[in-house]
């Protein structure tokens, strides 16, 4: 009996559980928070998508397919009706309902919520049965589904048991139980969450997908120091990296028992320019705004040289921008368009000849937000347009913070001039950059406009942008309101950053130029 009991667990053994495998990996920042609402952080969403889910999703080569739910149609122009999974259970065995859905659409519309500037052009989302919904828009709105990437359903009934029922607030610093514990449909469970610490994830069995995982549990641990991360890695400490420094990939390769894989990224990394105050903060400017007058923002773009950037701190692993949206992005003009090359050429004396024409002879002083633990060398790229600025007459001082306090600031609109990053996500498309970072702020467009920059004719544009179902002329549409932007000098962008990871070899990591780890794809040998 007992060799009998020996040979079925050495069979089972074999059969499935010996394949599975814990997994450990490291970013140069932590999540910001758990709440699903709460963040419109890159990275923080992206993690988040392993423990909450969609309507619809991207997969690793961002095609949409469904997630939550199965199919769908249009009923009008205005009006589509989705069908729900009848196997999907949260963590904690609840079924996943039509209520649950229509929930998440009221909790998305608090004011905490940061997740509602994917949605703007949603009027309604409203239950038809049990496990059927219908979502109004607010016009023809063709990229619905790619708005609803970002869309995490919520269990209600844990939300409200959970004093939850609202999104917490960063910006304000007020957060509710969903900030620091969940209750999601998705492939990984929260077994425990530190703050700056390890967040450990569980495989979820009752996941209603088929896992191509073979992982049990999942450790994140945001490491910031770059040397430290590396580290990590060649001593084991961890299996892979998301954000490897670039200095090390030749260290890496060279290492038999470690590999390396690189792509470019859809982020544009750009800088912005307060467009609103009349009298600039964090300035030795008293009663007007240099920022305001067209020819300071051009000789800020004419001071900075772009290829020394690119060749000295990105090491060549980047790609110079001449538009706010990156040429991978789905609807964006290809990179040998007129609209993706730079507007002016690197000249320090036009810049110089600028700040005289505009009243600033001897320069101005003004202070650069950046982070330091966000984007690749984003820290050192600060540092060096500081010292091209300064060569000019436009005297800089760098304010590097981590990225939840530079988030907390950019996002309260603290800031005169400052680093920023994004990449058409989650619609992985050009509208998302328009309507997020370029439109006009208001309650329901322009939430990553930190700047507050205004264009009615670019704003007229983005609406006809987001209604057009013709490819081609959605494409005219996206060429003349990026050409507008560009003209006005409104940001400098700089360059589309690198996705370089790095992993023990013989581990399968799926990566995606979103830059998102998706875990339930990631298999350990």
């Amino acid at each position: 009996m007992r060799r009998l009991l020996l040979a079925t667990a050495v069979a089972a053994l074999v059969a499935s559980p010996a394949l599975a495998k814990p997994f450990t990996w490291a970013f140069g920042g932590d999540v910001l928070t758990l709440d699903p609402h709460a963040s419109n952080n890159t990275f923080t969403n992206a993690f988040l998508g392993n423990i909450y889910e969609t309507l619809v999703r991207h997969n690793e080569r961002l095609e949409l397919e469904p997630s939550l739910a199965e199919r769908w149609e249009t009923t009008s122009p205005t009006t589509w009706r989705f069908h729900l999974r009848r196997n999907v259970r949260f963590h904690n065995g609840e079924s996943l309902t039509a209520e649950d859905v229509v929930f998440s659409w009221a909790r998305v519309n608090t004011p905490g919520s940061l997740a509602r500037s994917n949605l703007t052009n949603v009027a309604d989302i409203r239950a038809v049965d049990d496990f059927t919904i219908e979502i109004e828009t607010r016009g023809p709105f063709p990229i619905l589904l790619n708005a609803l990437t970002q869309f995490y359903v919520m269990d209600k009934g844990w939300s409200e048991a959970s004093n939850a029922a609202a999104s917490s607030n960063l910006t304000a610093r007020e957060e509710n139980a969903a900030a620091r514990s969940a209750n999601g449909t998705g492939p990984f469970r929260l077994q425990s969450r530190q703050v700056d610490g390890p967040t450990v994830l569980t495989a979820f069995e009752g996941w209603w997908d088929r896992p191509k995982h073979n992982l049990t549990t999942v450790t994140f641990q945001p490491i910031r120091s770059a040397a430290t991360r590396t580290a990590a890695l060649i001593s084991g400490s961890v299996d892979a990296l998301v954000e490897l420094p670039i200095q090390d990939i030749p260290r890496i390769e060279s290492n038999q028992n470690l590999q390396v894989v690189q792509g470019p990224e859809l982020r544009t990394i750009y800088l912005g320019f307060d467009h609103f105050r009349d009298e600039l903060q964090y300035s030795d400017v008293r009663g007007r705004n240099p920022f305001k007058d067209i020819r300071v923002r051009r000789a800020v773009y004419q001071a900075i040289d772009v290829e020394t950037l690119r060749r000295t701190i990105m090491r060549n692993n980047a790609w110079i921008a001449g538009s706010m949206a990156s040429p991978f992005l789905n609807g964006a003009p290809a990179a040998e368009d007129e609209a993706q090359r730079r507007t002016f050429p690197y000249d320090p004396d036009a810049a110089r000849r600028l700040l005289t024409e505009a009243g600033y002879p001897e320069g101005f002083a003004v202070s650069l937000s950046c982070p330091n633990d966000r984007y690749v060398y984003d820290e050192r790229l600060c540092v060096a347009i500081v010292g091209m600025l300064g060569r000019v007459g436009i005297r800089v001082t760098p304010q590097s913070e981590t990225t939840n306090v530079w988030s907390r600031r950019v996002n309260g609109l603290d800031t005169s001039f400052f680093m920023l990053g994004h990449a058409g996500l989650p619609l992985a498309d050009t509208y998302s950059t328009l309507t997020e970072v370029l439109n006009s702020r208001s309650d329901r467009t322009g939430g990553l406009n930190v700047g507050r920059w205004s264009n009615a004719e670019f704003d007229a544009l983005v609406a006809r942008v987001a209604a057009e179902g013709n490819e081609p002329e959605r494409r005219r549409l996206i060429r003349e309101a990026l050409m507008i932007e560009k003209r006005e000098v409104a940001h400098v962008p700089l360059h589309q950053q690198p996705i370089v990871w790095a992993a023990r070899r013989g581990i399968e990591l799926a990566p995606s130029p979103d830059n998102r780890m998706r875990l339930w794809l990631v298999r350990v040998p």
